[in-house]
């Protein structure tokens, strides 16, 4: 190993959380501050803390709110159709024959009259 390369190493460095826990690591520098933590990471807690960097979550949490009220105000825009009207137009649109295209069978196709 090459000296003089590598640098200093702490075994006793002390890292300090936001939220005000301190953890005694091995470590190249000898203080350290972070923002989240074992203590107060949500996975680790089960409880939802949002960290919010520059109003991010506000702003998704308002245009939830905006989608809802559109969803919304769409359903109550919508009218039911009457019974009478849907039943009439199915009745004339059975009553309508399908155009199609008579096509002549394997039989008579290749028979000469």
């Amino acid at each position: 190993m090459k000296t003089d390369i590598h640098p200093q190493y702490f075994p006793k460095a002390v890292v300090t959380c936001s939220c005000g826990a301190k953890h005694i690591f091995g470590a190249t520098r000898e203080k350290m501050t972070v923002e989240i933590c074992s203590e107060c990471h949500p996975f680790y807690t089960g409880k939802e803390k949002l960290v919010d960097t520059a109003g991010r979550v506000e702003k998704f949490q308002a245009r939830q709110r905006t989608a809802e009220t559109k969803k919304t105000a769409a359903k109550a825009k919508k009218t039911p159709v009457a019974k009478d009207v849907k039943a009439s137009s199915i009745k004339s649109a059975k009553s309508k024959p399908l155009a199609t295209k008579k096509t002549p069978s394997k039989s008579t196709a290749g028979k000469k009259k």
